[in-house]
């Protein structure tokens, strides 16, 4: 049985008779087709009759279930290995089961238990992981399944592993950026926090001992002292309880948000546009999907098939509304830059070097090498944004502090003055 597209890309299913995989890979390219999975149906069925319940509540036990997936690190490293084994030369088996042998307990370890049970039950590597979707998910699938059939799985393994290997680089980079500021803002903040609370209320005191007429900001300052540590009469809930809590729940609010379609699309079409982190996240999005699309393509994914992966992986809406454009574009028998260059999502230069693709028949290796300018190009934004955070974090906290210290020596300053005055 068997899985396939036609010329114009449409999915087609049937049976044919061979007497092995390669066999069957052959007869259906002769009629025309690309296949995408290719599996026997009595394997299939001796598999379910011979295992019974008790294999069924094995694979369940083993990999089935679990919170939550794979780390990126443990599946990066996982391919890497695999693609080293395969190389080598060893059994698809075999380097399985010596991966699974190297891992702890745990997700993964399970995850790889079952891989190895459906692969020895004779199931292709692709449809085994196709099974553990909170592992491998459906670009990693894909790929895998295009190596089966062109018969390159080491070669893609490897192309995987580096695709992998070159997010994480850039997700490790950013998220480091991040550090610093999240790591000031914290510290200033309980600082902040105590001054609220046991600084403001001694000098309250002073003023109230002296009698002296507050100013507007001074009164502004103390009433938050109050709110913020619950003091004013009548308040039930000190606002350090409520302004603690408030990232997570604005957290939470923003996940509820994005998890419908309009919030989400209003979300990311907010940020792309944002003055400040929207070239930002352009160039992060545009180096994913480059890259995403130009190692489908190289790995023998059929275009609109690669294109339909990476409109789903892209992560952004105002993205996978444009990829959607280009999709529909090349099913029609017209080209890929059109639709882009309509879009406006990206660069010129973009756009241009996508069309000399196009032209040359190299769109793969012209995507990989937009993708590696723009993973620079992220590295120096990220820079730059790390470098312009820090004067205004130091512009900000300076202002908060310079605001409560002129707050609380306004009344000094009228104190001293109304004792001078008496004095004379």
């Amino acid at each position: 049985m068997y899985e396939a597209l036609n010329s114009a890309g449409k999915p087609q299913k049937g049976v044919v008779e061979a007497n092995s995989t390669e066999e069957a890979i052959q007869r259906i390219k002769q009629q025309g087709f690309y296949p995408t999975s290719v599996r026997e149906q009595a394997a299939k069925k001796a598999d379910g009759a011979v295992g019974g319940g008790e294999g069924a509540k094995l694979k369940k036990k083993r990999g089935g279930m679990g919170i939550g997936g794979v780390s990126a690190k443990n599946l990066t490293a996982f391919t890497r290995q695999l693609s080293t084994l395969q190389d080598a030369g060893l059994p698809l088996l075999r380097s399985l089961q010596i991966l699974e042998s190297q891992q702890k307990p745990g997700k993964m370890k399970n995850i790889l238990i079952g891989v190895c049970e459906e692969v020895e039950g004779g199931s292709s590597l692709s449809e085994s992981m196709s099974k553990y979707p909170k592992a491998f998910n459906h670009l990693y699938v894909k790929m895998v399944n295009a190596g089966e059939i062109g018969g390159v799985l080491d070669i893609i393994l490897q192309r995987l592993a580096e695709f992998m290997e070159k997010s994480q680089r850039l997700k490790r980079k950013i998220q480091g950026a991040m550090v610093y500021p999240i790591v000031v803002v914290t510290i200033a903040g309980l600082i902040l926090s105590g001054i609220m609370i046991y600084i403001i209320p001694k000098f309250e005191e002073i003023f109230k001992d002296f009698g002296v007429a507050l100013p507007v900001l001074t009164r502004w300052l103390i009433s938050s002292s109050r709110w913020f540590a619950g003091t004013n009469p009548g308040q039930q809930i000190p606002g350090i309880l409520i302004s603690l809590p408030a990232p997570i729940v604005l957290w939470i609010l923003w996940k509820l948000v994005r998890a419908a379609g309009p919030g989400r699309a209003a979300t990311d079409t907010v940020i792309l546009y944002s003055p400040v982190f929207g070239k930002l996240v352009r160039k992060t999005v545009i180096a994913r999907f480059t890259r995403t699309l130009g190692t489908l393509i190289s790995a023998g994914v059929p275009i609109l098939e690669a294109i339909k992966i990476t409109k789903e992986t892209s992560g952004n809406y105002v993205f996978e509304k444009a990829l959607q454009k280009v999709y529909d574009s090349i099913r029609e028998g017209e080209g890929f830059a059109g639709p882009l260059r309509e879009s406006k999502t990206c660069d010129a230069i973009v756009v241009n070097m996508i069309d000399v693709g196009e032209e040359t028949g190299e769109l793969d290796a012209m995507l990989l090498k937009i993708a590696d300018n723009y993973d620079e190009e992220v590295d120096v934004a990220v820079a730059s944004l790390v470098s312009l955070l820090e004067p205004l974090m130091v512009v900000v906290l300076g202002g908060i502090v310079g605001v409560i210290v002129v707050a609380m020596f306004l009344p000094l300053v009228a104190m001293i003055n109304s004792l001078q005055g008496g004095g004379i």
